[in-house]
C-alpha cells in the first residue's frame, strides 16, 4: 500500500497524459471509442488525483456519492423525466446500467471533484479546505454546482447534435434547442453530491495519501482548462464556443491564481501535520477564515 502510495503522484500525471492525449485525437476525429476512453481515463485520473489530495476513504466516500447519485438522477430523467426533462440515450455512449451508459454517472464524479477543488483554490487558495462551517458549506457547494453547469453549457448541445449521444423530447427550448429545465436538473444534482460529500469531511477530515506539492494540485485544473478548450474550438452550435471560452475561462482563471498563491507548508514548521500538506494547508486556511 505504501509503495502505491509512493507511485500514487507519478500515476496521476500518466492518467492526465493519456486523457490529454484521447482528447486531442477526439478533436482531430471524433468516434465513440476514443470517447469513452477519454471518459474513463478522466475519470481514473480524477479518482487518483482524489486518493492523493483527501486520502483513500474520502475519495472512495466521493466515488460512491457521486457515482450513485449520479446514475439514480440520470435513470429517473430517461424513465420518468425528472430532474433534466424527458430524454432518451442513444447506443453512441457504450455499456449500459439501467438506461444510463455506465460513463455518465463516472463523469458525475469526474467534474463534481474538479469543481470541489476548483471552487476551493478561487476563495480559500487552498485546494482542499476540510471542515467549514455549515453556512459556508452551502455556499461552496453552490460554487461548485455552477462550476459543474459552466462545462455543460457547451458539452450538452455538443453531445446533442454531434455526437447525438442521446435524444431530447423538446427540442424548442431556449437553449439551442434545449430546455433550461436540464440546467437547472445540473445544479441541483452537483450540488447534492457536493454537499453531501462535504458533510462526509465534518465526521473525518481529509487526510493526503502521499506528500503534495502545487505540481501535483494542477491536475484538476488541467482536465477542466483541457475540455474547455475542446469547446471553445469544437463546440456546436458555435456559438457555444464563445461561451464556453467565458463560462469556464473565468473560474478556471480565479482558480489558478489561488494555485500561484497556495504553497505547502514546510514541515519543520508543522510537524504535526507534515505527511499531509493539504490538510495543513486547510486548517491553514480555516484560521484565516476566523480571523
Amino acid at each position: 500500500m505504501k509503495s502505491l502510495q509512493r507511485h500514487l503522484p507519478r500515476i496521476t500525471f500518466i492518467l492526465l497524459a493519456l486523457f490529454l492525449v484521447v482528447l486531442l485525437t477526439r478533436g482531430l476525429g471524433e468516434t465513440t471509442r476514443m470517447l469513452i476512453i477519454g471518459s474513463l481515463a478522466m475519470f481514473a485520473c480524477c479518482w487518483a488525483s482524489a486518493i492523493h489530495l483527501l486520502g483513500a476513504r474520502a475519495a472512495l466516500h466521493f466515488v460512491l456519492i457521486a457515482v450513485s447519485l449520479g446514475w439514480f438522477a440520470e435513470e429517473m430523467g430517461s424513465s420518468h423525466g425528472w430532474f433534466f426533462g424527458h430524454y432518451t440515450y442513444t447506443e453512441v455512449l457504450g455499456w449500459r446500467v439501467g438506461d444510463v451508459p455506465m460513463v455518465i454517472p463516472l463523469m458525475w464524479f469526474a467534474l463534481t471533484y474538479i469543481a470541489y477543488v476548483i471552487a476551493n483554490l478561487m476563495v480559500w487558495q487552498t485546494p482542499v479546505d476540510g471542515v467549514a462551517p455549515l453556512g459556508q458549506t452551502v455556499t461552496q457547494s453552490f460554487l461548485a454546482a455552477m462550476i459543474v453547469t459552466a462545462y455543460d453549457l457547451g458539452a450538452d448541445p455538443y453531445m446533442v447534435f454531434t455526437l447525438k449521444a442521446w435524444i431530447m423530447a423538446k427540442t424548442d427550448g431556449w437553449w439551442f434547442g434545449e430546455t433550461l429545465q436540464g440546467f437547472v436538473g445540473w445544479m441541483a444534482v452537483s450540488f447534492v453530491i457536493i454537499f453531501l460529500f462535504r458533510l462526509t469531511l465534518r465526521r473525518r477530515p481529509p487526510v493526503a495519501a502521499a506528500a503534495v506539492s502545487r505540481a501535483h494540485t494542477i491536475v484538476p485544473l488541467a482536465i477542466y482548462g483541457g475540455n474547455m478548450l475542446f469547446q471553445a474550438c469544437l463546440g456546436n452550435p458555435v456559438e457555444t464556443r464563445t461561451i464556453a471560452l467565458f463560462a469556464m475561462g473565468i473560474p478556471l482563471l480565479a482558480a489558478l491564481c489561488g494555485w500561484s498563491r497556495w504553497q505547502a507548508p514546510m514541515a519543520a514548521a508543522l510537524p504535526d501535520t507534515a505527511a499531509s500538506p493539504v490538510v495543513a494547508a486547510a486548517r491553514m486556511a480555516a484560521v484565516a477564515r476566523e480571523a
